[in-house]
């Protein structure tokens, strides 16, 4: 259970997806405007991590590994995940048309989002058991969510604060992000 636990507040706090390796810039850059945006993006993310995680899985030791076909992971991977996309799609279009609209291209972008192919890789390469990838598949979309919530909260005082005109908008975000990237790399490095 220590195990667990430890995997879980690494993935969110000490290796944090988007601090530590930069994956998921374009969603971060993209929706973090607004709070609510940001949260539901977020929430999207970690549906479609989790729900990709786990049938990726289950599809490469139930599917390609047997059939040896493990070369044919990165495509089956890419396929799965677009549907997933859709699916949240179709889903907030549905139920959160406000925040459907409110998201807007980024929605169906998250197909493109690295952070959900290096997670259902990374849950195959590191040799997870069904535990661990469950643990890692909620632990990295909840760090990246609770970034985009941060940077959100951030960039949305920015857009209130005097800065100056050079600045405003995505340039002041991008050194808001290294700032916190450091300070993010700085406390991995004590702990």
């Amino acid at each position: 259970m220590e195990g667990f636990f430890t995997l879980f507040i690494s993935a969110i706090l000490i290796n944090n997806i988007v601090l530590t390796k930069f994956l998921g810039m374009c969603p971060i850059m993209g929706v973090s405007r607004k709070t609510s945006s940001a949260l539901g993006m977020g929430a999207a993310v970690v549906f479609v991590i989790f729900g990709a995680s786990v049938f990726t899985y289950g599809l490469y030791y139930s599917v390609l590994k047997p059939l040896s076909l493990e070369y044919m992971d990165l495509i089956t991977f890419i396929l799965v995940i677009a549907a997933f996309v859709q699916f949240v799609e179709m889903v907030m279009k549905k139920f959160t048309p406000a925040l459907y609209k409110a998201l807007g291209i980024f929605l169906p972008l998250i197909t493109t989002n690295c952070v959900v192919l290096y997670v259902t890789l990374v849950n195959i390469t590191n040799g997870y058991s069904f535990m661990e990838m469950v643990v890692y598949s909620i632990a990295v979309p909840v760090g990246f969510t609770l970034v985009l919530y941060i940077f959100s909260t951030i960039r949305e005082r920015l857009d209130n604060a005097p800065v100056p005109e050079a600045f405003k908008g995505n340039p002041i975000a991008l050194i808001v992000m290294a700032i916190m990237a450091a300070i993010f790399t700085a406390f991995a490095g004590l702990v």
